[in-house]
């Protein structure tokens, strides 16, 4: 006899141990043979809209709820049973039996879990559950705004976050819940003041190592990042730079565009970002990225910078002084400032327009603030420089090269990830820091490139933060991280090629100059800012970026003579196929052109 004839034969007068029996063999086995799936779910479905909403006679009682929403919940992994739980009455129904099972916590979330499933299995119940006829959009907010326990929170706002994904499926409601203040809740706040509340509750909660809390945090700022992107493409929103043309005003960028009411999220994020637990060695997961997803869409300006930076004094110190109780140098195994340190959703489109939004020249409109502020409890600039120095110690210890398939190997121990999807985002959000702020863009390029920086070996040589960001920048495998670095770094130097080169050695970061329309070496400027001698008065030479010693008289014989020429040619040439110098510009190419070499 199949799991449905055993089912349908079930009365109200059926043993209780039978019933449940019954109902636990579907949760365990779901039928295979899809027709009876459909069936069956819709024949559990009927029965507890009877008994706990209609309250009228069924083979159910109450007291099986729970066991009931389990099979439903399993045989709704099926996509054939999903499209029976995506109907307009079915959805209808657990959403209310979420509602009334809320004395039975656990039932509860379990027709929230089925809600949650189906919404991931089709996304035609995304737009359904928002109708008026459900108004499962705004149960959910209510759902998330009442959370006591990081399940209750992490099942709403998973549910919202689905239903969000999409601005056409979901404009009105997207406005509707930024834009309208919820009566019962305290202060009258709008979606935005639940988020950031749920947001403080869960740090708390993660700090004390309660289940779920982890997960709940991550979806939650997921549906803070489909708020933040969205909102502003829905409604009029200050466009954040006059360099955007209208035709790209039809086809918003992230972060090209703001709305003044999304403002309320920048604390609590900020917040998140300081005291979040990380995780070691790589602090780089989630849902610390999806607080960097988030943040990156959020302007940096002068009105916002005492929530970014903080606003005291300070004397440009050389290195990053976190002074919160979660100090990020208690807190990241393995980070240093000395120049010395020690070895499921698709974001990459995300990441890829946003980065080529940030590095259009003159994109951003961020007003450059001449105030100093120290780092302090706030001090995004300095939490970021850490997790970028410990991140990329972990990832690329020592000095090894960026394209070691190790590294690659590494990027794939704790999921089938690479190093561009782990690290991009962190960096755009410096260079937003650099692009927006004179004060972040001076401590930061100071923390990299001290005025007493050891320049007596290669730069690009080095097993610190310098060396490795150097390294990138010849990266062949990370293409978006070696855009998304060289831009960092352009930003850090006022976004001037001579103060790139200066501060760097053009032989590091001709490539890239190259790719920006620059090919060949800027000419050397005192104004450009960049040191020309070291601490010490040594002379500092312009393609390295070393010390450059004077040149001695060395007598060389004709045979080593050609071996010396020979290196410089292979040098070249390499230089030659990787991009960073154009043929017009190889000095070997054109005297063999001129006839000047046989």
């Amino acid at each position: 006899m199949s799991v449905l004839q055993v089912y349908s034969s079930l009365s109200s007068s059926s043993p209780r141990a039978t019933i449940s029996h019954t109902l636990q063999s579907i949760a365990g086995a779901p039928p295979i043979n899809p027709h009876s799936c459909k069936e069956l779910i819709q024949l559990i479905i009927d029965d507890l809209q009877a008994v706990i909403i209609n309250g009228s006679p069924s083979r159910l009682i109450r007291d099986d709820a729970l066991s009931a929403l389990s099979a439903v919940k399993g045989l709704g992994k099926i996509p054939q049973c999903a499209q029976v739980l995506a109907s307009v009455p079915n959805l209808k129904c657990l959403m209310t039996l979420a509602i009334q099972l809320e004395t039975a916590p656990d039932a509860s979330n379990e027709a929230l879990k089925c809600v949650a499933n189906t919404l991931l299995l089709n996304e035609l119940a995304r737009t359904r559950l928002l109708s008026k006829e459900i108004d499962g959009g705004n149960i959910c907010v209510d759902l998330l705004q009442k959370s006591a326990t990081p399940e209750n929170t992490f099942l709403s706002s998973r549910i919202l976050f689905l239903c969000t994904a999409s601005p056409h499926q979901s404009a009105s409601f997207i406005e509707s819940i930024v834009e309208t203040k919820r009566t019962h809740f305290p202060g009258k706040g709008t979606i935005l003041d639940v988020i950031a509340l749920k947001l403080d509750d869960l740090i708390a909660s993660m700090k004390a190592g309660t289940k779920m809390s982890r997960d709940a945090m991550t979806d939650l700022l997921k549906l803070t990042f489909n708020l933040l992107v969205h909102y502003p493409k829905l409604a009029p929103s200050e466009l954040q730079s006059p360099a955007i043309t209208s035709s790209s005003v039809d086809q918003k960028v992230m972060g090209d565009f703001w709305n003044s009411r999304l403002d309320g999220i920048l604390p609590p994020l900020v917040r998140a970002f300081h005291t979040i637990p990380l995780s070691s060695p790589n602090p780089l997961t989630s849902p610390l990225t999806h607080i960097i997803h988030s943040l990156i869409t959020i302007p940096v300006d002068a009105s916002s910078r005492v929530i970014w930076f903080g606003t005291r004094p300070h004397s440009h110190s050389t290195t990053p002084q976190p002074s919160s109780p979660e100090s990020t140098t208690s807190s990241l195994t393995g980070s240093g400032h000395d120049n010395q340190s020690t070895p499921k959703e698709p974001k990459a489109r995300h990441i890829e327009r946003a980065i080529s939004s940030v590095i259009s020249a003159g994109r951003r409109s961020f007003c450059r603030s001449s105030r100093s502020a120290s780092p302090s409890a706030a001090d995004c600039a300095s939490r970021a420089y850490e997790l970028l120095d410990t991140t990329l110690a972990h990832f690329l210890p020592g000095d090894i090269d960026p394209d070691d398939p190790a590294v690659r190997d590494l990027c794939k121990i704790d999921g089938d990830t690479s190093l561009d999807e782990i690290v991009c985002p962190l960096v755009l959000l410096i260079t937003r820091f650099c692009l927006g702020d004179d004060d972040a863009k001076t401590r930061i390029r100071q923390w990299l490139v001290p005025e007493n920086l050891d320049r007596t070996h290669p730069l690009e040589k080095r097993a610190d933060l310098l060396g490795r960001c150097l390294r990138l920048l010849a990266s062949v495998y990370h293409s978006r991280l070696k855009d998304a670095m060289g831009e960092m770094l352009y930003a850090m130097c006022d976004s001037n090629a001579t103060t790139l080169a200066g501060y760097f050695g053009y032989g590091n970061v001709a490539g890239f100059l190259f790719h920006k329309g620059v090919v060949s070496a800027p000419p050397v400027s005192a104004a450009s800012g960049a040191p020309p001698t070291t601490a010490s008065g040594l002379p500092i030479n312009p393609i390295t970026g070393t010390v450059e010693h004077p040149s001695e008289t060395i007598d060389m014989t004709d045979e080593e003579k050609e071996h010396e020429a020979e290196k410089l040619f292979v040098l070249f040439d390499r230089l030659e196929k990787t991009g960073a110098l154009p043929p017009s510009q190889n000095p070997y190419r054109k005297a063999f052109q001129e006839g000047k070499m046989g």
